[in-house]
């Protein structure tokens, strides 16, 4: 039900005793004000929590806040939840957001969500026009996040007054416990208050937050028998004997909110305060709670009774006529009740624009709603539920509702329920979307329905309970006669869970069994690739090359037509790659798979294999083709509000790709932006280990060898070994650090093992892995002659798989074991190939090592252009310890670094596109000289740059140069 931003229903009266939370308050909106008018820089906190038991006066201040903010000229949003308020997700939010975009037309309130608004649709009560999408929590609290801070600063100074949030539902609580500790760098101020000890168990960050980020919690103490005293004379003059007031504080326990009371009905009564009224004055507070205040109620007459009862089921605020038609009493009978329960202070109006009834107090409500006998209580609910979707207040309302009502087997509780849980998993919320579909499952549904509804709840639990969806997925399996399509679908969701839960053996198990018995062609195909999906990231595959052969024989076979044949060929093109097969192999399978386009955000498929394909043109030397890819899938994943791990894996990977590269800044920028949404998302124990292992590689290029350090150990990196196949493998990547600290004989160890692997599984590609060439370099001091064994085997390795970039790290590896006169050679071939390809940061290494040895050797002048150019292209990438290197070497041969040149590396000159476009044509090097006026080294140079600047080799560049920017006139 959608309601109006809550705010008190109470007089304003005087606050005795709450000197230290007023004066924190003034201090709060007054650095607020300061902030806000650029007084002052930051502020401490801009969190301010009240927290006490009930009927302490926490609203009571929030209401004093209201008027402080009032007084400041700041814009107040304000929520209260609801003691039933936990089972509708994002309750509490709407209340805040839902009067401000009710001052908007439809037109303005796009274009104030803009392209958020879709995915926040549902989260915040809206329409939404595409309801296949389904946004994971942290695609929707990133939206929440933005159009809170859009709000602040349309509105800003803003407040946001948070009442009773020990009843807010978990998925507002959460939200607002990743939001608030921002408050403090807007102009925003956020004031809370909340029965501590009522706090519900899974509110545990909340908590935290508040704890943390507030200056702390201000707890409010109990009246003193004075301030009691204080309230009693006020209302009934200095006349009160010191008797009376005594025992006003011992019937109230100096609880101001039944004090205010018992004061009010002293007043109401003509009571004096003489001590021969102390049994009148007994009787009074008995009425203010618990059995007394039902004995008043119940004086109100029947009718009243059932208007209360009806209130206190629906939860505040209350609309009068859906109460009358719980109760069952016409208008007028309405009317008198409200009237009746207004005179005796337990309803009053409801304030703000959705109007409506609410009781004073939620002592108050807490107690009628718990003094309905539970038969009668069932019912209403169960009327009430008919009630609010006829009202049109939506699916989700009546939910809340039916999980109060036994079951009965009915079938439109099953489907009121199930459409629900569909509403709530657009809305972001799954743990609510499993809430309602348990319940649908214990109604039961009918025998026919059982597993579309289990594959339902396993669909709402994968986010947050994966091995649950297993659970659930292998008990809808066993159900008979399930569609073919729909198996399909709960077979690819068991095997995603069981991956997500580490057990990618039975993941591979479960996908091959089936495509055995699948009788529909399309179905078995695409089991069979989910099959080798599953298979090939398995870190302990007892026969990858069996698999292999297996998976090439059915990709010769296919031809790209329809998505389970592109997803094979896309496992192709990876097995391909990592195997070392020809690239032009590779490439090959890798065109055909994205033939009729691959979606990253397909729900039945997953997006492993449209990631696999894209990265085989990254390590095939045409990474800017990856990008493209990368580019077009993040943005897919952010449409549709996917922003946890696979927004977290596709940041990692495409800072991966930067990497390789050499472009470090952007990959460490990457890498770490990747790793942060990894680590707030939980269950992303992949996405980050990917994102350690490419931060790592990238700090290592960087020459930060003890940031690396670090960051390996606040994550116990290297000490556990991941049972998936992650790459970059985290125990190469573990060996580099080693290697980087000086600690080979460690490193050769570790490398060593990671060797025995990989050629057990026929994964021999150093592009993918380059384990032999830090082996090599490992042993190099102890044991030269294995090392030049390991890095010639390398070399061999990279000839066959053939991309230049690896063929030149090999040969510049090979180089460095070997020494001596015959490097130069060996480092003259590694420069001539790494220049045909995209690898900017191993193109400068190379240059570098081959300028040291050529000044070794005496060759100084040929040294220099070596280490010009290599010192330039370790700066352009940002490898500080290479260039550093480099000027040392400069130094050693006599020789002055000079000026470096600083030409933009994303866009080509007029030479260059120039050059680029005659080789496309087919022009050799020498006619394109002759037409540019260049020497044939000149134009092999240029073409090196356009290979960097763009990002692909010889082969990939006539592609790239469509959508490549020209150079402006």
């Amino acid at each position: 039900m959608a309601h109006g931003s809550w705010q008190p229903n109470t007089e304003p009266r005087p606050l005795l005793e709450r000197q230290r939370e007023l004066q924190a308050l003034d201090s709060a909106l007054s650095d607020l004000r300061e902030a806000a008018d650029g007084m002052q820089r930051a502020r401490s906190t801009g969190l301010l929590a009240f927290t006490g038991p009930a009927g302490l006066g926490k609203t009571a201040l929030l209401t004093k806040a209201r008027a402080g903010a009032a007084a400041h000229g700041f814009h107040v949003l304000s929520a209260r939840a609801g003691e039933n308020d936990q089972e509708l997700a994002f309750r509490l939010v709407r209340q805040l957001v839902q009067p401000v975009l009710a001052t908007m037309d439809e037109t303005e309130r796009r274009a104030f969500l803009g392209s958020w608004y879709d995915i926040l649709a549902a989260t915040l009560g809206l329409e939404a026009t595409d309801t296949a999408h389904t946004p994971d929590p942290t695609g929707v609290r990133d939206g929440l996040d933005w159009v809170m801070t859009r709000l602040v600063a349309m509105k800003a100074p803003l407040v946001l007054l948070l009442d009773d949030l020990h009843w807010a539902d978990f998925e507002s609580l959460g939200w607002l416990a990743s939001f608030a500790p921002r408050a403090a760098d807007l102009p925003l101020l956020i004031i809370v208050a909340y029965r501590p000890d009522e706090l519900q168990p899974d509110a545990a960050a909340f908590r935290t937050v508040v704890e943390r980020h507030g200056d702390r919690p201000y707890p409010l103490a109990r009246l003193s028998a004075a301030g009691v005293a204080r309230i009693v004379r006020d209302e009934l003059g200095e006349g009160v004997e010191d008797e009376f007031c005594d025992e006003c504080w011992s019937v109230t326990g100096g609880n101001p909110f039944e004090t205010i009371e018992l004061a009010i009905r002293l007043g109401e009564r003509k009571l004096t305060g003489a001590q021969d009224e102390l049994p009148a004055m007994r009787d009074l507070a008995a009425a203010v709670k618990g059995p007394g205040l039902i004995e008043s109620l119940h004086a109100l007459g029947t009718a009243t009774v059932r208007f209360a009862h009806a209130a206190a089921v629906l939860g505040p605020p209350v609309s009068r006529e859906l109460a009358a038609t719980l109760a069952v009493i016409g208008s007028e009978e309405a009317v008198e009740s409200t009237e009746k329960l207004r005179a005796a202070r337990i309803l009053a109006e409801a304030e703000g624009p959705g109007g409506g009834i609410e009781f004073v107090h939620p002592l108050i409500a807490t107690t009628i709603y718990r003094s309905i006998p539970s038969g009668l209580r069932v019912g209403l609910h169960d009327r009430a539920a008919e009630a609010v979707r006829a009202a049109g207040f939506g699916p989700t309302a009546a939910a809340r509702h039916l999980l109060e009502v036994p079951c009965e087997g009915r079938p439109e509780v099953v489907d009121c329920l199930r459409e629900a849980a569909r509403e709530y998993l657009r809305a972001g919320a799954p743990e609510a979307a499993r809430r309602v579909l348990s319940r649908a499952l214990q109604e039961p549904p009918l025998p026919e329905h059982r597993a579309a509804l289990l594959h339902e709840l396993a669909g709402s639990t994968f986010l947050i309970e994966p091995t649950a969806t297993a659970s659930h997925l292998q008990e809808a399996l066993a159900e008979p006669d399930v569609d073919p399509h729909l198996r399909a679908s709960m077979v690819y969701r068991l095997t995603q869970a069981l991956a997500h839960t580490d057990r990618l053996a039975e993941a591979a198990t479960v996908s091959a069994d089936e495509a055995r018995l699948a009788t529909h062609p399309r179905i078995r195909l695409r089991m069979q690739g989910d099959h080798f999906v599953w298979s090939a990231f398995r870190a302990d595959e007892p026969d990858s090359s069996a698999r292999s052969r297996r998976l090439a024989r059915l990709a010769e076979r296919l031809t790209g037509r329809g998505l389970e044949e592109r997803y094979i060929l896309g496992s192709r093109a990876w097995d391909a790659m990592v195997r070392g097969e020809p690239r032009h192999t590779v490439l090959a399978c890798a065109e055909e798979a994205l033939g009729g386009g691959l979606s990253w955000t397909d729900e039945t498929r997953g997006f492993e294999v449209p990631v696999s394909v894209a990265l085989a043109f990254m390590y095939s030397d045409q990474p800017h083709r990856a990008e493209e890819l990368f580019t077009a899938g993040i943005a897919e994943c952010e449409r549709k509000g996917w922003r946890g791990s696979h927004l977290a894996l596709g940041q990692t990977l495409y800072g991966y790709i930067r990497y390789r590269r050499g472009c470090l800044a952007d990959a460490e920028q990457l890498a770490r932006e990747g790793l942060r949404i990894a680590d707030r998302v939980e269950g992303a124990v992949p996405a980050q280990w990917f994102a350690i292992g490419i931060l790592i590689q990238t700090l290592l290029a960087r020459g930060r060898t003890t940031e690396a350090r670090r960051l390996a150990d606040s994550y116990h990196y290297g000490e556990v070994v991941p049972n998936a196949v992650i790459y970059p493998d985290p125990r190469t990547v573990y060996a580099e650090l080693l290697l980087a600290e000086g600690r080979h004989a460690e490193a050769a160890a570790l490398l060593s093992a990671v060797g025995d692997w990989l050629d057990a599984r026929g994964t021999g590609n150093p592009s993918w892995c380059p384990w032999q060439l830090h082996l090599a370099s490992a042993l190099a001091p102890t044991d030269p002659a294995t090392a030049v064994g390991h890095a010639q085997d390398a070399v061999q390795r990279a000839r066959e798989f053939g991309a230049a970039s690896v063929i030149g790290q090999a040969l510049r590896t090979l180089a460095e074991v070997t020494g001596g006169p015959s490097a130069v050679d060996l480092y003259a071939e590694a420069v001539d190939h790494l220049e045909q390809s995209p690898a900017s940061y191993e193109l400068a290494r190379a240059l570098i090592g081959h300028g040291a040895a050529l000044s070794r050797g005496g060759r100084v002048q040929e040294a220099a252009d070596r280490l010009y150019r290599g010192l330039e292209g370790a700066v352009h990438c940002g490898a500080e310890a290479l260039a550093a290197r480099a000027r040392e070497e400069l130094s050693a041969a006599g020789l002055r670094p000079l000026p470096l040149r600083y030409a933009q590396a994303d866009t080509l000159t007029g030479q260059e596109r120039r050059t680029a476009e005659l080789a496309v044509q087919g022009q050799p090097a020498a006619v394109i000289a002759k037409e540019l006026r260049l020497t044939e080294q000149g134009v092999r140079q240029l073409l090196s740059c356009v290979y960097r600047k763009v990002g692909t080799d010889a082969a990939g560049l006539a592609k790239a140069l469509e959508t490549f920017p020209r150079p402006r006139s």
